[in-house]
């Protein structure tokens, strides 16, 4: 179970990639990594999965948000999307790590 917990903890991890600057990192990493493991587990494609439908989805809510920003409403839902995610990012790093299941919250289910 400890060599599935790596993989599956750095799926989640490699999202807050974008936050050093790298352009679609917080896709492009959960994506690379679930690729390359999900052969390996269950576990490991599950956390994946997820990863990957979650940056996606709120991909989206940043872009909508972005649209927003002309007429106000953007600027208030901006900061409240980038603490969400990082807050759910860690706490599934943590799930991770610890051999659980989770399932995050608004994600538009593209992987199923």
């Amino acid at each position: 179970m400890q060599d599935e917990k790596t993989p599956a903890l750095f799926t989640h991890l490699s999202a807050l990639s974008q936050l050093v600057g790298i352009p679609f990192g917080n896709i492009v990493g959960p994506l690379v990594l679930w690729l390359i493991f999900r052969e390996r587990s269950d576990y490991v494609n599950h956390h994946g999965k997820e990863a990957v439908n979650f940056n996606i989805s709120f991909m989206i809510y940043f872009a909508v948000a972005g649209i927003l920003c002309f007429v106000i409403i953007g600027l208030l839902l901006l900061p409240v999307l980038v603490v969400v995610w990082i807050v759910f990012v860690i706490i599934a790093t943590v799930k991770a790590s610890n051999g659980e299941g989770y399932r995050y919250p608004f994600t538009i289910r593209f992987i199923k």
